[in-house]
Parts: C-alpha cells; sequence; structure tokens
C-alpha cells in the first residue's frame, strides 16, 4: 500500500548529508552486507577495471556503460519537430561514449510543452524527424531513449535565454496550460484545474506517444514525474488539492503516474526498459519526501518499470543544499527500500565521483547534464582518467588515434 510516512521532511532531516556525498558518507557504506541485495556492491570485471564501463542489460536492451545522458530541453524545436540542432546534441553524445542517450522532454500533446520551443511526441511528423536521430545515435554504438512529459501549470513558457520571463501570451504562441489545481506556479500564470475528462485523457496521450518512440526505434521510454511538470503535480500535497479520487492522499495523488505507466508499459514492447523519472522531495516541509516516494517506487516496481532516474525539487520555490553529489542520498535510499536499480544526478561532475556513487552501490548508472554540455566526450576522458585503456573504452574508430595513450 502508499502510506504516507510523517516525520522530519528530507530538507530537514537530510540537509545534513546532501551537500558532500563523496566525502561524506563513504566510509559509512564501505560494507555492502547491510542490504541484502546482491546490487549493494558492485564486483567489477578485472577485463574492465571500472564500474563506470560495466555493460547494464535492463530486459533486452544491453547498455555498453552505465554513464548516460540527463534529458535536457533545447528549446529549439519548430512545432514540436526536432531538426539538426537535436541530431548534434544527442549524436555527439553518442560519439563520445555515453551509453544511453536520453532525448528531452518530448510533449505527449501540444499544450504539453515547457516552451513553444520544445520536441514532441504527438504526431507522426514528428516521429519521422526523431527516427532520423535515433538511427545516428544507433550507428555510433549507444542507446537512445525518449521522455515524455506533460509540463502541467509549468506549460507555456518562455525559453531561458529569452529577454521575457514567465507565461508565453496566447498571442505570441502560448496556451492556457493546466494542472492538478488551479494554483499557479510562482511567477507564472494561473493554470485550468483539469477535468475528470482531462485527466483521464493524460494516460491515453503518453501511450500514443510511447507507440510512436517504438515506431521510431527508441530503445527506452522514461516517463517525467519529477521537476514539478503535471505528474510531479499531482504526486505533491503542495499542488494538488483535488477533493477525488486524484488528491488527498498518497494512493489517490499516485493514480495518474501509476495510470501513466500502465498506459505506457501496455504499448511499450516487453522486450524494451522502461523507466520513470521521480523527484525524491520538494525540499519543502509538508511536501512530498523520500518516504513518500519509495513508496511510489515500489508501486512501480510491480508494473513494470526497469529503472527509477532520481532527482529532487522542481515543484516550488525551496531552499536547496545544493553540492557536489547532493541528490545521491536520495537515490541510494530509493534503491534500498524500493528493490528497483536507479539512476542517480546531480552535481556528480568527475570521473572518480562517478565511479565512486557505483562502487559505493548508491546507484546502478549516473546521468550526466550540465558536465555533458561542457564535455560532450566526457565517458571518453573519464576512462582515460580512471585507467581503462582506449581498446576498451568506447572510442569511435574515427576518433581511436586521438586517444590519450
Amino acid at each position: 500500500m502508499l502510506l504516507r510516512r510523517r516525520g522530519r521532511t528530507v530538507a530537514a532531516a537530510q540537509h545534513h548529508r546532501c551537500s558532500g556525498y563523496c566525502g561524506a558518507r563513504r566510509a559509512a557504506r564501505r560494507d555492502g552486507s547491510r542490504r541484502g541485495n546482491a546490487r549493494a556492491r558492485r564486483s567489477v570485471s578485472p577485463s574492465v577495471t571500472s564500474a563506470l564501463f560495466e555493460p547494464l542489460t535492463l530486459r533486452g536492451a544491453t547498455f555498453r556503460n552505465r554513464i548516460w545522458l540527463a534529458p535536457m530541453c533545447q528549446y529549439s524545436a519548430v512545432d514540436g519537430v526536432p531538426d539538426d540542432w537535436h541530431l548534434v546534441h544527442l549524436g555527439a553524445r553518442a560519439t563520445g561514449g555515453f551509453g544511453l542517450v536520453l532525448t528531452e522532454a518530448s510533449a505527449v500533446v501540444p499544450d504539453g510543452r515547457i516552451s513553444p520551443q520544445d520536441a514532441g511526441m504527438w504526431s507522426d511528423e514528428q516521429a519521422t524527424a526523431w527516427a532520423r536521430i535515433v538511427d545516428f545515435v544507433h550507428a555510433r554504438g549507444a542507446r537512445v531513449g525518449m521522455q515524455l512529459a506533460h509540463a502541467g501549470r509549468k506549460g507555456s513558457v518562455h525559453r531561458p535565454w529569452s529577454p521575457a520571463r514567465g507565461t508565453v501570451p496566447a498571442d505570441e504562441g502560448g496556451w492556457t496550460a493546466v494542472g492538478p489545481s488551479a494554483s499557479a506556479f510562482p511567477g507564472y500564470a494561473a493554470p485550468a484545474a483539469m477535468t475528470a475528462d482531462d485527466v483521464a485523457a493524460v494516460p491515453r496521450a503518453f501511450a500514443a506517444a510511447a507507440r510512436r518512440a517504438d515506431a521510431a526505434g527508441f530503445d527506452v521510454v522514461e516517463v517525467h514525474a519529477a521537476h514539478g511538470y503535471l505528474l510531479h503535480q499531482f504526486l505533491s500535497p503542495l499542488s494538488n488539492d483535488r477533493a477525488d479520487e486524484y488528491g488527498g492522499s498518497l494512493r489517490n495523488r499516485a493514480r495518474l503516474t501509476l495510470h501513466v505507466v500502465d498506459a505506457v508499459r501496455a504499448v511499450w514492447p516487453e522486450r524494451k526498459p522502461l523507466l520513470v523519472r521521480l523527484s525524491a522531495t520538494d525540499w519543502v516541509d509538508g511536501g512530498l519526501t523520500v518516504d513518500d516516494v519509495t513508496q511510489v517506487a515500489k508501486e512501480l516496481s510491480v508494473r513494470g518499470v526497469d529503472l527509477v532516474d532520481v532527482s529532487t525539487g522542481g515543484n516550488v520555490p525551496a531552499s536547496v543544499p545544493v553540492g557536489p553529489g547532493y541528490q545521491v542520498p536520495a537515490a541510494e535510499a530509493i534503491r534500498s527500500g524500493s528493490g528497483l536499480p536507479v539512476g542517480a544526478v546531480g552535481l556528480i561532475t568527475t570521473p572518480q565521483q562517478a565511479e565512486a556513487v557505483l562502487t559505493d552501490g548508491a546507484a546502478d548508472v549516473v546521468l550526466l547534464g550540465r558536465a555533458a554540455l561542457r564535455d560532450p566526450m566526457w565517458p571518453l576522458r573519464a576512462a582515460h582518467e580512471l585507467g581503462v585503456p582506449p581498446e576498451r573504452a568506447p572510442w569511435p574508430d574515427q576518433y581511436l588515434r586521438g586517444a590519450w595513450g
């Protein structure tokens, strides 16, 4: 059952341990025997010499390593259709050695976009454009995944580099955003509260997008239920004050996310992995806690979800103790409490830090965001720094002569 376990929120209870993961808690985790879980301590193959470069298999998909590209919006599509920018963005990271590259949050309906320039997967034209990118990524040896999303009340906003801020008005290409309730995200226009019919349409839209993702050749889909977007808005009591079966208790607030996952899993091929991104805490008293989200992850584990991509925050303004690996403890807690493999993300910047996340048993993969924007070949540099010989690293043949000796 989904039970809300009260007590201190993560913001209060974990502040002291979230800002210096690699230094603060390593000693306490050296003995992986405290978890009766074969994943707690990873035995690295002598032929590879690095946990980051151990292959991972989920269902019928094998990933060449455990360094994955996190979804990052590019705000560069027209009518939701990806173009050469997206080909280069994802293709460069595949060439640079990432095991999985994930697309940006791709809207399942036009009004589910964050900005008017967001990519989507609600039309066949978009699926055809994505297929070209999928083929290129596959040719570089990486797997490719699509993050399916609905922005909810955080939709119809200006992209980050626009001189304007907040909600895009209708006469400039915007729309009326929707949410579980009529409460606005600070600085944005108030959304329209979703009707029962509106809510019922959401799982169908995610399922239709998943079918298109399969037809386009994607290896993975990830349901975006984090960062204050629609599914997170339903999950959190800070943005959901509904009085129907989608509001109130944690079980009710999780209902839409679970319905979406069920709908996607029903159409997504059995051989292909399904991921879910969750925000493990709102970082605010009275909001979601790691205990809450662990209960949700347990429900996901029996619904055919193969890995939880663990992030935090984004639903309301909060004081977040940002620091190296600050979200890793939340990933570790959900991994331990749910039994699901997890990905860790958030200020993981150095190869040594990323390696420690895996060897300490905190996560099964690491996802890189801004570090990958700075360095598309981060995995190849990591292989060098961790002593993986070039012939065992994911160097493309065309670049091998440039490998560190």
